[in-house]
């Protein structure tokens, strides 16, 4: 065996650790660069999932609170004192939230008012 081909066997282990080490270094960057990829794909449709369950949610909700009210409300004869006393009772308690609250206070006409 002459010396050439002793450094030659020599150097094909170190070689094929070398290029080993360079696949797995190439495969773990390209792995990334996909997952990356992949995420920003569906991230977008996530968001856009949540923000929908978010609308529907909130609609279905208010929808059912608000109709259900309004119903009622517009069914009661407006000139009884069930109807004034509510009124009255609202006014009154946003004049206390806006007295908390420090901002400015009913006017007047909309003040509280005893029948």
């Amino acid at each position: 065996m002459t010396q050439d081909s002793t450094s030659s066997a020599a150097r094909d282990p170190l070689a094929s650790v070398a290029d080993a080490m360079q696949a797995a270094a190439s495969s773990v960057t390209q792995g990334a660069t996909a997952a990356r990829q992949a995420a920003e794909k569906a991230l977008p449709s996530v968001g856009m999932f949540a923000n929908r369950f978010l609308y529907t949610t909130c609609y279905a909700v208010s929808y059912g609170v608000v109709f259900p009210l309004a119903l009622v409300a517009l069914s009661v004869p407006q000139n009884n004192p069930l109807v004034h006393g509510m009124i009255d009772g609202s006014r009154a308690a946003r004049s206390k939230v806006d007295e908390m609250l420090g901002g400015t206070p009913i006017a007047a006409e909309e003040a509280p008012v005893a029948v």
